[in-house]
């Protein structure tokens, strides 16, 4: 029911778009919002600063007038994905620890065991101290051999060994078995375990290669909300291209089928594609240009796409894709 909806509202939204004029005048301290200038612009300081980001034409029907034919939406490929976000997600229990003072208190995260109890909770029972000795005593330590204190006291009391008299008996010479060279024979190849093949880790000659999910981001210009719109695309560990329902495991469970949609690529031909829905764009980059201003700084319309990329992360917080240089709302 849902997909119906996003699907009825994209196609209204299209229209909505094709109808919209472009907007000419700047104003983007005001509303945040850009013209078709300003995000050439700033895709212009993008690529600069971070070349993964390249500009992109795009199909030649689907050419937007008001943008360069060169410069039709920004692309970076193989941006690595190495966990899903229910991975991510903490599973446990949250205590509330309340201080006598009554000021406030700290939140303690732990796993409980299968009885209840928690694993720290059974190595503190099981620590005993002995008065007659300043020693920490655990489980372990007490299941050595009976016989090994009075051992040690016996080492204590022999005498060190003359390294001249040691020398001269040639024990130099002997190999140490801890330090012997091994050669280690061939094996035959041996199939990769399933737990490896399910992790994306293929062993080849003893080397461990890591493969991951990648994506394709690109970035667009919606003429309708006048502000940037993000794209993704995704494949599996063998470039295959994943299912939607694959896609939304990478995305937040908060935005999957809501912010983030199937739709139609304004500039690409072919499948529907997952996009961030850029209806909120504009006022998060007014709040921001506001409080940066109110900090007595001014931000300029040049770092638009850069300041994008980063809060667009919350959406998509697995796939690592900003490396993009840092900024300072203060």
């Amino acid at each position: 029911m849902q997909s119906v909806l996003n699907s009825v509202k994209g196609t209204a939204l299209n229209v909505a778009e094709y109808l919209t004029p472009v907007l000419k005048e700047s104003k983007f301290r005001e509303t945040g919002v850009l013209t078709p200038e300003e995000f050439v612009a700033a895709g212009d300081h993008l690529v600069h600063h971070c070349p993964t980001w390249q500009w992109a034409a795009g199909d030649e029907t689907k050419t937007k007038p008001y943008l360069p034919k060169d410069k039709q939406f920004l692309i970076t490929r193989n941006v690595p994905c190495y966990r899903r976000c229910k991975q991510m997600e903490y599973v446990g229990e949250e205590t509330l620890v309340e201080e006598e003072s009554g000021d406030g208190g700290w939140v303690e995260t732990h796993q409980l065991n299968d009885d209840g109890t928690t694993q720290l909770e059974d190595k503190i029972c099981e620590l005993t101290m002995e008065e007659t000795k300043e020693e920490m005593h655990t489980p372990d330590s007490e299941k050595s051999a009976p016989g090994a204190g009075a051992d040690a006291e016996d080492e204590d009391d022999d005498e060190a060994i003359d390294m001249d008299d040691f020398e001269e008996s040639g024990m130099l010479e002997l190999v140490d078995p801890a330090v012997a060279t091994t050669i280690r024979k061939p094996e035959p190849e041996a199939k990769a375990s399933p737990v490896a093949a399910a992790s994306g880790v293929a062993e080849a000659s003893g080397d461990s290669v890591l493969h991951t999910r990648t994506y394709d981001l690109h970035i667009s210009y919606d003429k309708y909300y006048q502000t940037p719109r993000l794209w993704v695309v995704g494949y599996d560990e063998q470039r295959k291209p994943l299912t939607v329902e694959q896609m939304y495991e990478d995305v937040s469970q908060d935005h999957a089928k809501k912010t983030v949609t199937m739709e139609s690529h304004p500039h690409l031909p072919g499948p529907n594609m997952a996009s961030v829905h850029p209806c909120r764009h504009a006022d998060i980059m007014k709040k921001i240009i506001q409080t940066v201003e109110e900090g007595g700084g001014q931000l300029g319309v040049h770092l638009y796409l850069i300041i994008f990329l980063k809060f667009v992360q919350t959406v998509i917080p697995t796939i690592e894709y900003d490396f993009t240089q840092n900024f300072n709302m203060s």
